[in-house]
């Protein structure tokens, strides 16, 4: 009766206050949900400067004696009417009594009520009232109950496998934040998260979460429970269910509602965004250009700059993502803006986590510090060109150690290649088949890449890449020398497929970014030592058609050298039938042919 008086005085107290007060505004925009509730409840309000705090944390209870006697008879008596009568109000009547007795917990009460007919009448009775002084109190036993115990934790989500429950409560326009808190302590697997309404309902709670919920001793924020939930829905499920719901996520207005939380809170809560930026950008490409042009670079450069390596690494990644732009401009702009965010150094930065991180991080590391390099000028020495270059022609050397090293090493070489679709897939390879005249076999996305309507655009952003590409072969050759060429030819023969096709794309644009038509005259005789080798084994027929396209055309720009075809003709008998046999799609094998004949 207690509890029923205060319940019914706060609902009288708040309705006058909300008579009197001012509209609160939200604290985000967001497309679905307001974050309004009851005033007087305090459910919900506006953000305030993070603190570092634990996860969940359980506030010291004062020290309480044994349950009285007299008391004893009354919570079984509740715990039986919970268990197995069919009368509603009954069941919320013995709720709130077991409610009562856990506000002063006894260690005793866990054998009383983890039985499994308590915790199904539990959510029985949270399913079907409407009295939401009730639906708290059982959250708060369940809360009670569930922490730090593994079984009640398990007899909770059996009871209710595919949390509609917690759906409901969620749906609650007043305990939405703490059925977030509960549910998030139960820590459900993606395998139970299968309603189409989780995305919406959990951004609800994330835009809303800030403010720190307690129930009897167990305080926890709601936001937290709110990043464990996308975490599972992102990534906890197979590929197409990832990626269908990180489209409705963005579809949602999320990626807006991840971006003003990146920076606003911990290392942890930003780390969270980043990496679900990142899963939002691998999703559906095309959103990053949005993110590139939206995103605050500098908690990007000052979580690289911490000693988190988790939090680092999801920095890394996210960057090397964002630089995939179809645009070359567009790709400057956003490194200089990375290169200007803040008063961090970021080459500084960048350079101090390449000789701190592990190798399998290296790759990435050392081309984003090659992008923000190439903004100076290629021609004057620099500290950071050289350790970029050394770590790249480390990791490939040491990359047979690793399959994930091979993977990191094949993707920055991709990133290094320079040309992307507006999905942001790289189509270097595509670029160069076509200049091969090899058009059959070009990529979707390499087709759908973006049309100029204006024809001087388009001459301008050809001029742009041409130009940055030849500065960064040129610092390519320059720093790395015969060791790079040398580390390129043995991944050719000897890595994962990935990553012999990545070094056979990096040969063939460099090989025509400093071909002797442009003027360039250094590459050709180092390349025809290291290399030649190689590309006229790529030339063979159990060599898919791509690759042998890619090693013609590197072979032609080697061989325009007159120091070079001396060393490379004449050509062995196989080698020729190869070459006739891929004049058919290609003119750069006519044109070799030719040479060899002159």
């Amino acid at each position: 009766m207690g509890l029923q008086e205060k319940h019914s005085r706060s609902r009288k107290e708040g309705a006058a206050l909300a008579e009197t007060a001012p509209a609160q505004r939200k604290s985000y925009s967001f497309r679905l949900f307001s974050c309004q509730g009851d005033i007087s409840r305090n459910v919900i309000s506006h953000p305030k400067a993070a603190k570092k705090e634990p996860v969940v944390s359980v506030e010291k209870e004062l020290d309480s004696s044994e349950l009285a006697p007299a008391v004893v008879p009354l919570l079984e008596r509740a715990v039986s009417v919970v268990s197995s009568s069919d009368s509603l109000s009954q069941c919320e009547d013995a709720v709130h009594e077991v409610a009562r007795a856990c506000s002063a917990w006894d260690p005793s009460l866990v054998n009383l009520l983890s039985c499994a007919s308590f915790i199904q009448g539990l959510l029985e009775v949270t399913l079907t009232s409407k009295d939401d002084a009730v639906l708290e109190s059982a959250m708060s036993i369940m809360g009670k109950l569930v922490l730090g115990n593994e079984v009640i934790r398990q007899l909770v989500l059996n009871a209710d496998p595919q949390l509609e429950v917690f759906l409901r409560l969620l749906r609650s326009s007043e305990l939405f934040l703490k059925a977030a808190v509960v549910l998030y302590m139960m820590k459900p697997k993606a395998k139970q998260m299968l309603s189409l309404d989780w995305v919406p309902l959990v951004l609800h709670v994330l835009e809303c979460g800030d403010e720190v919920q307690s129930l009897f001793s167990v305080r926890c924020a709601p936001k937290i429970a709110a990043f464990y939930f996308l975490d599972q829905l992102l990534m906890g499920f197979d590929v197409d269910r990832n990626v269908e719901n990180a489209k409705q996520m963005i579809a949602l207005g999320g990626l807006d509602l991840l971006i003003g939380r990146l920076g606003a809170g911990d290392a942890r809560e930003s780390r969270h965004c980043i990496a679900l930026l990142t899963t939002c950008v691998q999703a559906d490409g095309s959103c990053r250009h949005y993110l590139a042009d939206s995103l605050k670079k500098e908690p990007l450069v000052q979580l690289l700059a911490g000693n988190q390596r988790k939090a680092s690494a999801a920095s890394l990644n996210l960057m090397s993502e964002l630089v995939c732009l179809n645009r070359t401009s567009k790709i400057v702009e956003f490194v200089k803006e990375l290169k200007n965010s803040g008063c961090l150094n970021t080459m500084h930065v960048l350079l101090v986590y390449l000789q701190q991180a592990p190798l399998v991080q290296h790759p990435l590391a050392a081309t984003m510090l090659l992008q923000l390099d190439l903004l100076g000028d290629p021609s004057q020495y620099s500290v950071y060109r050289e350790e970029a270059i050394e770590a790249i022609v480390a990791a490939l050397e040491h990359s047979s150690q690793s399959r994930k090293v091979q993977e990191q090493c094949a993707r920055a070489l991709l990133i290094l290649a320079g040309r992307f679709s507006s999905s942001g897939e790289p189509v270097a390879e595509a670029w160069l088949l076509k200049r091969a005249g090899l058009d059959d076999s070009l990529s979707e996305s390499f087709r759908r890449s973006e049309v100029f309507k204006d024809k001087s655009v388009r001459a301008e952003e050809e001029k742009l890449v041409e130009e940055r590409q030849k500065n960064l072969a040129l610092m390519l050759l320059k720093s790395g020398g015969r060791r790079f060429l040398t580390a390129l030819s043995s991944c050719i023969s000897d890595g994962t497929p990935s990553l012999s096709r990545s070094c056979l794309v990096s040969v063939a644009w460099m090989s025509s970014s400093l071909s002797p038509l442009r003027g360039c005259n250094d590459f050709q005789p180092l390349a025809c030592s290291v290399l030649a080798s190689k590309l006229l084994d790529s030339l063979s027929y159990d060599r898919v058609l791509e690759e042998r396209v890619l090693a013609s055309l590197s072979l032609l720009n080697v061989v325009r050298h007159p120091e070079c075809m001396e060393k490379v003709f004449p050509l062995k008998k196989e080698t020729i039938e190869s070459l006739q046999d891929l004049a058919e799609v290609t003119w750069t094998a006519k044109e070799l042919l030719f040479a060899c004949c002159r």
